[in-house]
């Protein structure tokens, strides 16, 4: 085992399963920690998309030359998914639909975002906070992003920790439909959107989640406050990263989190 890492397997004696304020009880999977290299400055949840598993981005950010961050890579639980026509995969929670008008599994979405707060919640004060992901896993990262903005999740549970970065790669923008309202109703969420720093990333030619998808959530969100956003777009990008995209994600998060000595040169 690398030396510079942790894997918690979900079959072994640490408590995966996260009790939904509704009624489900969910079981996740390993989580996979890659340690800092250097100075601990921040620690960042790193989310996988629909039929993925954190091993697989673990063992990408062991390679990423970002030495101040701690990367935990958890894995979501297996469950049946609408949009696959009900058969089960890991996901963050079910899903209908890629669209702004499909139904939010809002219990699911709670559920997942308590259990990546509750992998936040043990890091030191002084250690700077984000949650990012691919495909879902942005999705879930914009709504952890979203509780945060509201001071709570839509349970009405009190959001508990305190992100300082949300990075969202192919993903989309969840509870789009009534997310105006909700940011509207609460002069305290309104400022906490205009401070909160969102990097989105998508390519033109994404063959799962459309490029517009992309483009919309970035909009909705400008429209509604969030005024410490970026978008970046990538021609012919499809439905995966590639260089140019991991590198800005680095330059972003090296000067958004303020990292001393951290950057991607060699």
């Amino acid at each position: 085992m690398n030396p510079l890492s942790d894997i918690v397997e979900g079959s072994g004696s640490e408590d995966t399963s996260v009790t939904s304020p509704m009624t489900t009880t969910l079981e996740f999977g390993g989580t996979h920690v890659v340690r800092p290299k250097g100075e601990h400055q921040a620690t960042i949840v790193w989310l996988h998309g629909m039929g993925d598993k954190g091993l697989s981005w673990y063992q990408f950010f062991e390679t990423l030359r970002l030495p101040n961050i701690k990367w935990i890579c958890p894995t979501a639980p297996t469950r049946p998914v609408a949009f696959f026509g009900g058969f089960p995969c890991t996901s963050w929670s079910d899903v209908e639909d890629i669209s702004e008008t499909a139904i939010d599994d809002l219990e699911g979405l709670d559920a997942s975002a308590a259990h990546i707060a509750n992998l936040l919640s043990a890091e030191p004060c002084n250690i700077k906070l984000g949650i990012g992901g691919f495909n879902m896993g942005g999705t879930l990262a914009l709504y952890s992003g979203i509780c945060q903005v509201l001071g709570h999740y839509r349970n009405g549970n009190a959001y508990p920790i305190n992100l300082h970065a949300v990075v969202g790669l192919s993903g989309w923008l969840p509870c789009s439909s009534t997310l105006r309202e909700w940011i509207e109703a609460s002069d305290e969420a309104k400022n906490r959107a205009a401070s909160l720093p969102i990097l989105l990333c998508h390519g033109s030619s994404d063959e799962v989640v459309a490029y517009e998808h992309g483009e919309r959530s970035a909009e909705t969100l400008t429209s509604l406050g969030f005024q410490n956003l970026a978008f970046k777009s990538y021609d012919g990008l499809g439905h995966y990263t590639i260089p140019e995209e991991t590198e800005e994600v680095c330059k972003w998060l090296t000067a958004t989190l303020e990292l001393k000595g951290n950057s991607s040169d060699p």
